[in-house]
Order: C-alpha cells, then structure tokens, then sequence
C-alpha cells in the first residue's frame, strides 16, 4: 500500500503543480481551449498516445481480450489508428487553414449558426459526457481496488482531481503533461504485459492453453464480424474532435501531420498489448471475474507494490489525459459555439475565459451523473461512436468535398440517422445499426440538398480546395 500511495500521491502533486503554473500563466480563451495554434512535435505526439489510452485501452481492451481474444484489436484498436491518421494525413490541411476550434464551428460556418448546433450537442453530451465518466470510472475502479475506497466515494474522489486539474491550465497544461505521461502510460503497459505473460506460463503455454477462437486473427464468428465492427467503430475517429483539436493546436501543417502520424502508429503497436494482456488472463484469472476488473486486478496480484506502483500510475495518466482532453473537447463546444456564437458574439476576453472555466465544471457535473449510472465500458463507448458516426460523418465528408450540400441537406441528414440508428438496434436484424444510420444519412444529404437550394447564411464551398471566409479573418502559419 506504501508504494501505491507514494506513487500516487507525488504523481498528483506533479500535475496539479504543472496546471497551477498554467492557470496563472494562460490568458486568454484561445491558450486555455487550443493551446494558441503553438504546440510542438513532441508534444502533440505525446498528447495523441496519452489521449487514446484512457479507459477504453487499459480497461475495456484488456476485458475485451479476455473475452474474444486478439481479434478484439482488429476489430477496435486497428480501425480508431488506420482512420485516425487518415484524418490527419489528408484533412490537417484544410482544416487548419479554417483557423476555427470545433467540427460544430466548421459546420456553422459552412452552413449556418443553426446547423451547426447539433454537431455541438453531439460532441459535447453524446460523446464528451460519457466518454468523460468512463475515466471517470476507470479512476474510481482503481481507487476501489489498490487503496480500498468505498466505489461511491472513490468516483467523486476521481471527480475532483479531474476537474481541478482540467480547470486549471486547460489545453496547455494538458498537453504538455501528455507528453510526460505518454512515457509512463508506455511503461506501465509495458510492466504489466510481460508480468501477465510470465503469470501465464510463457508464449508457449498461452498458445497450447488458450481458446483456438481467442487466437484466430477474426475470432469466433470469422472476418464479416470482424469487418463488421470495425466498420461501425472506425469512421467516427474521422470526427474525433480530439484529433482536431491537436490539429489546431499544432505549429504548423507539418507538425500536424508528422506528429500526428507519429502518435497513431506508436499508439497502434502500444495498442496490441492489452488485449495481449487479457488472452494472457484468461489461463489463470476466477471465471466469474467481471472483464472490466481483470486489469486493476492483474495489477494487484500479479506485481510487487514498487512495480504495481508503476502501472497504477500508468493507468492514472491514462485516465487523466483522457478525461481532461474530453472535457476540453465539450467544454469547447459550449464556450465557443454556444456562448460565443450564439448568446454572446461580442465577449470580452476576461468573459470568454470565464465561460471556457464555467464549461469545464458543466461537462465534468455531467460526466459524474452518467459515472453513477455506468457498468459496461466497452458498450456504452461503442455507442458513442455509433451515434455520432451516423450522425456527422456523411456532412463532414459533404463539407469538404460537394459544394453543392445545402444547409437543409444537411440538417435533415443529421436529424433522420439518430432515430434509425437508435430503433434499428430495437428491431434485432444481426445488422450493425452503424450502417442503415449512415446509410439514411447519404440519402437524406444527397436528396434534400438536390431539392433545395442554398440559404443566405451559407458558403457553399467544398473547403478540401477551397477556403472559408474564416481563414482570412487570421493568419495562419503553414
């Protein structure tokens, strides 16, 4: 307990340190929620792999590889890195001349204030809040498990360190303690997967021992499964407002896409590990043993505390740039496309800062609410990206390449997928709701946007080749 507790107590004392010198140094909205445009390639590299191994990686991946084996990492892990970088590579140009902050603010400029409301809902409480709580979760299953702390207390103990360090130095701090945090996220994995291995008698033993389901590259129920779910998990990372954020945040183009680049493959290959992990457990872990326990417990029993130390503090850094990143990510949506568009378009900069703080305190009492409520990681973050996949990635895919798009297009594009995608999982059919969501959303886009026209709010531009008229109103270095 002695090692766990040192480890823990000087790994917060660390960070709140950091953001306590952000929070005095930070002045305006644009460090606290994009970081100036100014980060370096160390950094943003940094902040990507410590930004997508949040709960879903140490804690939902390692169930997910006890449960199906390493099928698990082509269906989730390989599709998040393969789409990720494909945003990166070929949109960090075109986006990053916009000089905007949010996929909603994108949309309002390309097709109105109105229509870009429900992409901000979208990032902000479809996926920010939930995906917030799971780290949420994540923390207080941690607390629970190495310190003892009651499962209630334990998730508002990890509420407050969330939201006072986020509130503190926002972007900034976040992204420069991700790059510390990147190394300690790789060293914990790295612990815990050879003691797993050693735990489990070596390679060979898992391969003699092991389900031949848990060991087949496409599982139990072969490729279509697996292309299936990656199918339906892969696209939302093209909408990933995190990614964008790093994007944005970058110094230049190039840092952009050498940087993000860099992080997404690190991240892919650090990914295998902990479905690794999990086919590693199932030769020795109790049958009954909930998925979404294995890790905390393989980090108790398996390891001594002055090793256990380090992958707690792994999993912590995990949990705290994933959740400080989220809660930016809608803390964002609502301090810039809500206050700022919508409510007041003339804010002083003092009162700019203000909402951006007030923003983060809503997203993460939000996020504690749906942390209560929570008992399936891997399920309730499927969903997430389900829902805003249907929902915003046939407009993004129309912003940048058909001009021809309306605003009413993609209005009733947006407004028609949510439903389908909700009820069609109702009906039971054996088809991913992913795909008729998406599928409404092509036809709705395509049909409304043929049979109407252009309103006077609108830039009808395809912004791949050509720019709006918000990237004229800053300069941007290339």
């Amino acid at each position: 307990m002695a090692w766990y507790l040192t480890y823990t107590v000087c790994y917060f004392v660390v960070m709140f340190a950091i953001g306590g010198y952000y929070f005095f140094k930070v002045k305006t909205s644009d460090e606290y929620l994009i970081a100036n445009w100014n980060m370096g390639f160390w950094s943003i590299t940094g902040t990507i792999i410590s930004t997508c191994a949040g709960a879903a990686v140490f804690i939902g991946w390692v169930g997910m590889g006890y449960r199906v084996g390493i099928s698990g990492f082509l269906k989730f892990a390989l599709p998040a890195s393969v789409f990720s970088i494909a945003l990166i590579y070929f949109f960090s140009g075109p986006l990053r001349r916009q000089k905007l902050y949010t996929l909603a603010d994108l949309f309002s400029e390309r097709f109105g204030d109105r229509v870009g409301l429900i992409p901000s809902i979208f990032s902000a409480f479809v996926y920010s809040v939930p995906t917030t709580a799971l780290q949420m979760v994540g923390m207080a299953t941690l607390f629970a498990t190495v310190f003892g702390v009651p499962y209630n207390w334990a998730i508002l103990l990890a509420f407050a360190l969330i939201l006072g360090f986020t509130i503190l130095g926002g972007l900034v701090a976040t992204i420069v303690t991700d790059a510390l945090q990147s190394v300690i996220v790789i060293v914990g994995i790295f612990v815990l997967f050879f003691a797993a291995i050693s735990y489990a008698g070596g390679p060979d033993a898992i391969l003699a021992n092991s389900p031949e389901s848990h060991l087949s590259l496409f599982g139990a129920e072969g490729l279509g499964e697996v292309l299936t779910f990656a199918l339906s998990v892969g696209p939302f990372y093209l909408v990933w407002q995190s990614t964008w954020q790093r994007i944005f945040a970058s110094r230049t183009e190039r840092i952009a896409i050498r940087a993000g680049i860099t992080g997404f493959v690190i991240f892919g290959l650090i990914a295998l590990l902990p479905y690794l992990i999990g086919l590693s457990a199932v030769q020795f872990v109790p049958q009954d043993m909930r998925p979404d326990m294995i890790f905390s417990y393989l980090t108790v029993e398996l390891l001594p505390p002055y090793l256990g130390g380090i992958v707690v503090i792994g999993l912590l850094s995990a949990l705290m740039t994933g959740a400080d990143s989220f809660i930016l990510q809608g803390s964002s949506n609502l301090a810039e496309d809500f206050y700022r568009r919508l409510i007041n378009p003339d804010a002083s900069e003092a009162q700019k800062m203000f909402v951006a703080r007030l923003s983060v305190v809503i997203i993460s009492v939000l996020s504690l609410g749906v942390a209560y409520l929570m008992t399936d990681i891997i399920s309730a973050y499927q969903w997430a990206l389900r829902l805003s996949s249907t929902t915003l990635v046939m407009p993004f895919l129309a912003v940048m390449f058909w001009s021809r798009a309306t605003a009413a297009g993609c209005l009733w594009s947006m407004i028609t997928a949510i439903p389908v995608t909700i009820a069609w999982q109702m009906l039971g059919s054996g088809i991913d709701p992913v795909f008729p969501g998406m599928t409404v959303s092509l036809v709705m886009l395509v049909a409304v946007s043929l049979a109407t026209k252009h309103s006077r709010t609108e830039c009808p531009k395809a912004i791949f080749w050509d720019d709006l008229p918000s990237a004229s109103l800053r300069s941007v270095v290339a």
